[in-house]
């Protein structure tokens, strides 16, 4: 493709002898005699290079190079000047323009500038062109690794979620247990402050609660009766067995943690570790409370749903004992409707 230069000159000689010079070595040139003829040339067609003399009648050559840099920077410029005006040329540069040549020059010298003007500027374009390229192409795979991790971590979590139900199918479960209790306690850790990431921890914490329980046998899990003492035993190794299959996994570490502390009591009464106070992690500190509202609103094999004014007296008779005071202040501090909407059905 031919690159268009425009020549603006105030005499029409110098215009003429650099249109044919430059036109034998492949140019396409346009003539302008002043600036305001040269901007009805630049709104009309493209240009690659200018060549504009400095002092014209008129608006100046300097007034002309600011105009084309607010039109379009990344056209070439090479500016003509006389050896009595090498300020305004340097003025020039400065100012954007690539070169400039002094009268009377050499037409040789002329043709040679506008060849390296030409080429700096079409590297110029590759360069841009592909730094363009570039970033739209970071920015596809930057897209298609964000929907790779969004699609992987929904296919975590949906797995999750399906093992899950499975375990509450396993202990003949009355809808999902874990999904509630993982409802209530995302709510219940968002009154706390907690948020982000911790607060995605904490509800796959809740979430996986039981999942230790994948170690008990079913005639413990499933007997319909009391435990003996060594079965008992067997039971309360579900947060520690639970803890051994997940804490492996780099993203549910923390979850794994919530696991392990899920049984332990505000007193140190619990187990296994038999940790009191704030020794226990706030997610299984929370869980306590709300895996509470859970069994008991909800429908056993060996009962029905109690009213939820149980679930509040069971609270506050147990407050600073089993349940950490101040979560357990929090939740009774919130209206009943609340619970309900996480649940989506109503107590009794």
């Amino acid at each position: 493709m031919r690159e268009n230069i425009l020549l603006v000159d105030d005499e029409e000689m110098i215009r003429d002898l650099l249109s044919s010079a430059l036109e034998q070595e492949g140019y396409l040139c346009h003539q302008a005699a002043n600036v305001d003829e040269a901007l009805a040339v630049l709104g009309e067609q493209p240009v690659d290079l200018v060549i504009s003399d400095i002092m014209m009648p008129g608006r100046s050559g300097v007034e002309l190079l600011r105009d084309l840099k607010k039109i379009n920077p990344e056209i070439a410029v090479l500016m003509i000047t006389g050896l009595s005006d090498m300020n305004t040329a340097m003025e020039c540069i400065h100012l954007g323009a690539d070169d400039y040549i002094t009268k009377p020059f050499g037409i040789g010298r002329v043709v040679l500038t506008v060849k390296n003007l030409i080429e700096r500027r079409s590297l110029a374009l590759e360069r841009k062109n592909y730094q363009v390229s570039l970033e739209f192409k970071v920015m596809e795979q930057t897209a298609q690794i964000r929907k790779t991790m969004d699609d992987l971590s929904a296919a975590y979590d949906n797995t999750l979620t399906a093992l899950v139900k499975a375990l509450d199918a396993r202990e003949k479960e009355v809808g999902s247990h874990s999904e509630r209790v993982m409802n209530f306690t995302v709510f219940l850790g968002g009154k706390l402050g907690i948020a982000g990431k911790e607060l995605q921890e904490l509800a796959k914490g809740a979430l996986l609660h039981d999942i230790g329980k994948i170690g008990i046998s079913d005639n413990i899990l499933l007997k319909p009766g009391q435990l003996d003492d060594s079965e008992w035993i067997e039971m309360r190794t579900h947060p520690q067995v639970g803890y051994a299959i997940l804490s492996e996994i780099a993203f549910l570490k923390s979850p794994a943690e919530i696991i392990l502390g899920h049984h332990e009591r505000f007193d140190g009464k619990g187990y296994p570790k038999q940790l009191k106070g704030e020794q226990i992690p706030i997610g299984s500190r929370i869980f306590a409370i709300v895996d509470t509202l859970d069994a008991m609103t909800s429908d056993r094999p060996y009962r029905k749903a109690l009213p939820f004014d149980m679930v509040l007296s069971e609270i506050i008779k147990y407050r600073g004992s089993q349940f950490d005071p101040a979560i357990a202040d929090l939740f009774l501090s919130i209206p009943r409707k609340n619970w309900e909407d996480c649940t989506g059905k109503s107590f009794i």
